[in-house]
């Protein structure tokens, strides 16, 4: 056992009461995992606002709009389509955040409420590994810009043939590597050095955003034609009367890309100055941003349809097109906006996540190490071509977590917890030793109805019935919704 006293400053309407940490066991925590400071809640709606700008403006968030309008959507239904993923998602988004805010606790030792101090470990490991591969693949995009510009500027040099085992040449596994490396600098700095990385880059990455189109209005003499052109679902179109068709499971993988940081946004959150800091920070820095940014790739194509005579979605090759300085300050654009996106969606909630298996031996840095580590070893530059189906399956497991989380701490809890023994393996949060069942079994359950849809899209199985396909499609929200509610019903027969 161990004696902690909490930081906690009582002064302020929204801060959080003085905790008594005293008794809390050694290997249940390290300094990272504690709750955060009065001086350590340094995090107005302003910086939170940038975190999620920050995270927003990024390459997979612009190929987006792509696969909507890819599958037969206008680039109007296609913005719509991400603004109402966006809005969803900012519902458990923010219902999480208040307990990080609340309590200042992260997001693995939130999950001991509802899973145990070693169950928790389950879920908080399944997020990690999922941000790992999300890890790999914004490092690849980076590193990817990198080699463009520098292949760009020694007229081609760096090209090569494919390595054997890798699949890419040496040069653009150098850049990866390069670009990986960068990452490493404020891993070993701390989330104040993100916050920081966050804050000033934001309004560059607007400005860049806002620059390329009007790059591409004036140069095409408008959006072009992209943005003239019909839904394929409009009557007398190709695919007449399907709209529904494909915007259900197109919003369930919207949801599910930012479905990830709905579970862990309490890493975050937990630094905020109050709820309303956390709250308004969130609401204006996630859903308008992405339907602005959708709506810049959506024009910037358009125009290139005019201005090269093809679509080009990918603005790496956008960039080796626009040519000249242009190309190093758009890819200087592009390696800023990944690398923010990535340590703050994909290397503080893994870190956190595999601090959590061994806290005592692991601390966030540490955990930050591993994360870079097994986002080499998943072949990010062969992930990459996977990303929408991905998205859709990750959101399969993600949903149950979220539901489980939500149902303990808004209806069960009713958001009151006790702090000092979440860090106890013998506290009212331990179930059967150390592991609350009706949480696991919850998670099962939750997963079980898009198991088949699953097994189905990965091409496991041949196929499956209508039913659990049309399940499927809703993945996040079924998985979700029956975790939640099974969580009850369990707690009440195995926690009496």
């Amino acid at each position: 056992m161990a004696d902690v006293t909490s930081g906690y400053s009582a002064s302020g309407a929204d801060a959080p009461p003085r905790v008594d940490l005293t008794g809390i066991d050694p290997e249940l925590y390290n300094e990272d995992q504690l709750p955060t400071t009065a001086a350590e809640r340094t995090w107005d709606w302003l910086a939170i606002a940038a975190l999620w700008v920050g995270m927003v403006v990024c390459i997979p968030t612009y190929l987006l709009a792509s696969y909507l309008i890819g599958s037969g959507m206008s680039w109007d239904q296609a913005v719509m389509t991400i603004l109402a993923a966006n809005a969803i998602v900012l519902i458990p988004m923010v219902l999480v955040g208040h307990a990080g805010t609340k309590y200042g606790i992260p997001f693995p030792v939130l999950l001991r409420s509802s899973f145990g101090p070693t169950g928790a470990k389950i879920p908080a490991v399944a997020r990690g590994i999922v941000a790992c591969g999300w890890f790999g693949i914004q490092t690849w995009v980076g590193g990817s810009a990198i080699f463009v510009i520098l292949n760009t500027l020694t007229g081609g040099a760096l090209a090569g043939e494919a390595l054997p085992v890798l699949g890419i040449s040496a040069g653009e596994f150098i850049c990866f590597l390069a670009f990986w490396a960068l990452h490493l600098y404020f891993i070993a700095n701390g989330t104040e050095s993100i916050r920081w990385l966050e804050t000033y880059a934001a309004p560059f990455l607007l400005a860049m955003g806002l620059a390329l189109l009007a790059w591409a209005y004036v140069n095409a003499g408008g959006f072009g034609e992209m943005l003239s052109t019909p839904s394929a679902f409009d009557p007398g179109q190709p695919q007449e009367g399907q709209f529904w068709v494909v915007f259900w499971p197109s919003l369930t993988g919207m949801i599910g890309f930012w479905a990830t940081l709905a579970l862990n946004i309490p890493d975050f959150t937990r630094h905020a100055k109050s709820q309303k800091d956390q709250l308004v920070g969130q609401l204006v820095g996630l859903p308008i941003p992405m339907a602005l940014f959708a709506f810049i790739a959506s024009a910037v194509t358009s125009a290139t349809v005019v201005i090269y005579g093809e679509a080009i979605w990918d603005p790496i090759q956008l960039s080796e097109k626009m040519g000249g300085f242009s190309v190093i300050i758009a890819l200087f654009a592009l390696i800023v906006a990944t690398l923010t996106t990535n340590l703050a969606a994909n290397v503080v909630a893994p870190a956190h996540g595999f601090s959590n298996l061994a806290p005592s031996k692991i601390n966030l840095k540490r955990g930050g190490y591993i994360t870079a580590g097994i986002g080499i070893a998943m072949f990010p530059w062969v992930l990459v071509n996977h990303i929408i189906g991905w998205l859709i399956a990750y959101s399969a497991l993600l949903g149950p977590i979220a539901g489980v989380m939500l149902a303990d701490y808004y209806l069960l809890r009713k958001t009151k917890l006790e702090v000092a023994d979440l860090f106890k393996m013998n506290g009212i949060y331990s179930g059967k030793n150390g592991t609350n069942w009706a949480g696991v079994w919850a998670l099962v359950i939750g997963i079980l109805p898009n198991l088949p849809g699953f097994l189905a899209g990965v091409g496991i199985t041949a196929g499956t019935s209508d039913f659990f396909a049309t399940i499927y499609t809703y993945a996040w929200f079924v998985g979700l919704f029956v975790a939640g509610a099974a969580y009850l019903v369990l707690s009440k027969i195995l926690n009496k």
